[in-house]
């Protein structure tokens, strides 16, 4: 059975890690995935009373992490405990001259979370984290006389924490700002009256009541009232939905006029806004590379910086005229520049960002890897109907052919024919005109798959389908040609720009389709797709994808989710058009477009390379530094000071340029 739950007083992306996989080695948990820019674990077990097993399993790892049940407000620190060991380092500062004591009393305060926790995960886990190294070079500067500076170090790492926190919070509360659609409350109609009830308590088939300005709070059908809903919060639309009775309703669209009545569709769990915020919540558990590399190095990175400070120390007198203080005072800013924080934490909560940014947008990414990928896309695969084009048939025009025949009567022969047809061609048809058919008139039916229909109708055979020219359908009546019916299947109005902005980011085109060469090379052509293949069924799809993809590029393919779910789910990216409220499409695909916007596919590939520069960003930037600073302080060039800033104030900078990726986006 999967859990999920929230978790506390985590402030650090290495320990999450290390949580992560202690708990996946253990013989009873399987797939933990703890997404340290949500705060959220996620886990599958048998065992009963998991949680306080899970709990206790944390502790021994990490004391002051815990799993919460409820909505409880998430702090990784204590502010208060945390200002107040700033402020008495700040005062201790002030009053070293005066007495000893003051320093102390601030060396303890300031210092006493760090060592604790460094010991704790020292002895617990066998691990040396960032507070072990702060701890080391503030203790070393006391012992080699920089007292004050090692206070100051102390003092200020606590202060940059401070910023560091309230930074993430900024980030992840901004993402959540975007993801508001929940809605708190239903107005439950209970006989003539309205009763505001818990969203979790609604049932299939209430009645609920939607007001001005409310978001609907599960899906259903609107049974009473008409309106206009505002849609974007789900699909990133600004075009308004008008609404009126059977008109169906996802849960996150926003009333904007009229009250309504509704009958429930489906409970909260099932609901469209429970499916979304699960999938963007979750998002970051399919890792990019980026993150896992990053990850992995965590793990040797800490020990290995500890080991060349030790080195530092104990052999730069060696080959400089230099004192061990002194060297031993460079080993110590030297560990002090060395935390990774900067590194760790900017990159899941840029990728956290960048999810966040496309759902508001329409676009669910279920994973960081998804969300890389699509900026290395080489290929990409469309399928027509649905897809390239609306699937929505329409008759353009009829050529009589026969002068027996007037297009009323071949219009009444046609319409008895596809009558009997659920086809989409069959509909385009029937939308000709509005009498009413007697279809007992029509014998021996049969629909011919890759053709079109036959029957009988007043003792002639008649025949509609494909034609000879392949560019329009056929009506023969005893075998003698009467009529040629053309028909638009409507082809995506912004379709052709897409695919000429996909050729400018030189990504290859291919069409895919069950229809006829001549039909499928006519649409190909007309927006200039690069490769097509058609009269395909779902088995010719999956094979070619499999031998497209052979070169080894990223490949994409792109369908409506129900009859290319097979090749969405093999795709190395599988995208789903319109998948707005279904199921199917959500489960099969990595990336769900929640209308049927081609538009949605570029706005993801830009999402991904502007996400990818700010990581590029963090990490050259944050690594430069490092260097420089790390250089400078082993030729005694730069002190503790320039150090605190390498590290907690260069974490707190690379988290505000990860910001930017909202920003930039929040208008286009």
């Amino acid at each position: 059975m999967k859990y999920i739950y929230k978790i506390k007083g985590l402030d650090c992306p290495n320990c999450a890690a290390k949580i992560e996989k202690t708990l996946n080695d253990h013989k009873d948990f399987h797939n933990v995935t703890l997404n340290f820019a949500t705060l959220k674990i996620s886990y599958e077990t048998n065992i009963k009373d998991s949680f306080k097993v899970i709990n206790k399993i944390i502790k021994e790892i990490e004391p002051n992490v815990r799993l919460i049940e409820n909505e409880e407000n998430i702090r990784e620190y204590h502010f208060s405990i945390l200002i107040n060991s700033v402020i008495f380092g700040i005062i201790g500062c002030l009053n070293f001259k005066f007495h000893e004591i003051f320093l102390y009393v601030s060396y303890i305060l300031l210092l006493y979370k760090p060592f604790k926790k460094a010991i704790n995960m020292l002895i617990k886990s066998k691990t040396i984290n960032e507070n072990m190294l702060i701890t080391i070079s503030c203790i070393g500067a006391f012992l080699v006389g920089e007292s004050i500076e090692g206070m100051m170090v102390a003092t200020l790492y606590m202060l940059g924490k401070i910023l560091e926190e309230k930074a993430i919070n900024k980030t992840r509360n901004s993402v959540s700002d975007l993801l508001e659609i929940k809605q708190d409350y239903a107005n439950l109609k209970v006989g003539e009256k309205i009763k505001k009830v818990k969203v979790s308590d609604v049932k299939i088939d209430d009645i609920l009541c939607i007001k001005k300005g409310e978001k609907v709070p599960v899906d259903g059908i609107v049974i009473s009232g008409k309106t206009k809903f505002d849609t974007s919060a789900l699909t990133g639309e600004s075009e308004l939905l008008e609404a009126s009775v059977d008109t169906k309703v996802l849960s996150g669209f926003v009333n904007l006029d009229e009250v309504i009545y509704i009958k429930v569709l489906n409970l909260y769990k099932d609901s469209m806004v429970s499916k979304i915020l699960e999938l963007v919540e979750s998002a970051g558990d399919k890792k990019a590379k980026v993150e896992t590399t990053v990850s992995k190095l965590s793990k040797i990175y800490t020990p290995t910086v500890l080991l060349l400070a030790i080195l530092t120390a104990l052999l730069l007198p060696v080959f400089a005229n230099i004192t061990y203080s002194e060297s031993i005072y460079r080993a110590l800013t030297f560990l002090v520049i060395a935390c990774p924080c900067a590194i760790a934490i900017s990159i899941p909560l840029s990728y956290f960002t960048g999810i966040g940014v496309a759902s508001k947008k329409g676009i669910l990414i279920k994973g960081s890897n998804y969300l890389d990928n699509l900026r290395n896309l080489n290929k990409i695969i469309f399928d027509k109907t649905g897809t390239i084009t609306t699937g929505t048939f329409k008759v353009l025009k009829i050529d009589v052919l026969d002068d027996v025949y007037s297009r009323d009567e071949i219009i009444e022969i046609l319409r008895h024919g596809e009558s009997l047809s659920n086809h989409p061609i069959a509909k385009s048809i029937m939308k000709l005109s509005d009498k009413e058919i007697d279809n007992s008139k029509v014998t021996d039916y049969e629909e011919i798959t890759g053709f079109g229909i036959r029957f009988k109708y007043n003792k002639k055979t008649i025949e509609f389908g494909s034609s000879s020219n392949k560019t329009s359908l056929d009506l023969k009546i005893n075998s003698k040609l009467i009529a040629s019916i053309y028909i638009d299947d409507g082809i995506k109005e912004n379709a052709s720009r897409v695919i000429k902005e996909l050729h400018d980011l030189n990504i290859k085109t291919y069409m895919f389709t069950g229809d006829k060469k001549e039909v499928a090379k006519s649409i190909a052509e007309s927006l200039e797709i690069d490769s097509v293949y058609s009269e395909m069924l779902p088995t010719d799809k999956y094979k070619m994808y499999e031998k497209i993809e052979e070169e080894g590029e990223i490949v994409a393919f792109v369908g409506d989710g129900i009859n290319d779910s097979p090749v969405i789910k093999r795709a190395g990216i599988g995208i789903s058009m319109g998948g707005i409220g279904a199921d199917s499409t959500i489960l099969a695909s990595d990336i769900v477009i929640m209308n049927d916007d081609l538009e949605k596919i570029i706005q993801g590939i830009k999402i991904s390379q502007y996400t990818n520069k700010i990581i590029k960003e963090n990490l050259i930037g944050a690594i430069s530094v490092k260097a420089l600073i790390l250089l400078l302080s082993i030729f005694g060039l730069s002190s503790m000071w320039f150090a605190v800033f390498a590290d907690t104030g260069l974490t707190v900078l690379t988290i505000l340029n990860t910001l930017r990726i909202m920003f930039h986006f929040k208008k286009k």
